[in-house]
């Protein structure tokens, strides 16, 4: 007589948790999503038409993508030092830094946007000596790319941090060994390991830029065609009562987050199999 044991799981009722899981996944994400995706339809296409042709939503969405954009590109190499110092360098009030970091997660954006327009504002502390230079930030987009730095750099630093806490420093100091001068080491040593979580690091800033709403609105003016972002003419199509629109420039923006995000990823494959090929040769 042959028995089958079944397989114990180690965590006692799985199959109920990945039910419940799943259940409640598709509750708060798939059905929000989907809503979202037919919810423009249900009038026909005339809607998705009159979206189309609008020039402020363009606007909007050029102003949302291209300071996200360059918000992430400007944290990733600020993340990088800034991840390089808690791991590497032993500065007094490191704790304090390593900190202050997680601080945009837990700050209401409301808070961070008020803070940010105070102090770059035309008679804050920094604007007023930028205003001496006559540089203005505040109410500018260059005001969005200010507070979506400091929302997506966390992202930067905690993508990095692990993989540059887990480089063995036998490696660098081969290279030394070798003759490579400091910057081939970190070049061709150090830097290679960290493109994948950089770009890991980019695409989740990008993508939290691109919805960031609390703390753009109070420091970018708001002016349509100029420092008006996507969300923020959301808000305006839904206190118009214009639904249609809202939840078509909804749909728009996040189809372009996918697009984006999608592109993103294949990169990061990328540069990851990239890597594997060289360490095989």
């Amino acid at each position: 007589m042959v028995f089958c044991l079944r397989r114990r799981d180690g965590l006692p009722g799985l199959s109920i948790s990945i039910a419940f899981t799943l259940v409640w996944t598709g509750l708060i994400v798939v059905l929000p999503l989907t809503a979202l995706v037919l919810r423009p339809w249900q009038d026909g296409g005339a809607v998705m038409l009159r979206v189309l042709h609008d020039g402020r939503m363009y606007a909007a969405l050029r102003v949302s993508f291209s300071c996200a954009a360059l918000a992430a590109l400007i944290d990733v190499p600020l993340g990088l030092l800034l991840a390089w110092a808690l791991v590497r360098a032993r500065l007094p009030g490191r704790r304090a830094v390593d900190a202050l970091i997680d601080l945009p997660f837990a700050l209401p954006t409301a808070v961070t946007g008020i803070t940010l327009a105070t102090l770059y504002g035309p008679t804050g502390w920094i604007g007023a000596l930028l205003a001496r230079a006559g540089i203005r930030v505040a109410y500018t987009p260059a005001g969005i790319v200010v507070a979506l730095m400091f929302v997506g750099l966390p992202f930067i630093v905690r993508a990095v941090e692990p993989v540059l806490r887990g480089l063995p420093p036998e490696l660098e100091e081969a290279g030394l060994l070798l003759g490579a001068s400091p910057w081939q080491n970190f070049r061709r040593v150090i830097l290679p390991p960290l493109l994948p979580p950089l770009v890991a690091g980019f695409s989740l800033a990008f993508a939290r830029c691109i919805g960031e709403y609390g703390s753009v609105i109070f420091i970018a003016g708001n002016q349509p065609f100029h420092s008006e972002i996507a969300p923020l003419l959301i808000v305006v199509r839904l206190q118009e009562y214009d639904y249609e629109g809202a939840t078509a420039i909804a749909l728009i923006l996040l189809l372009s987050a996918l697009m984006c995000m999608t592109g993103v990823a294949a990169l990061r494959r990328r540069v990851s199999r990239g890597l594997v090929a060289r360490g095989a040769a």
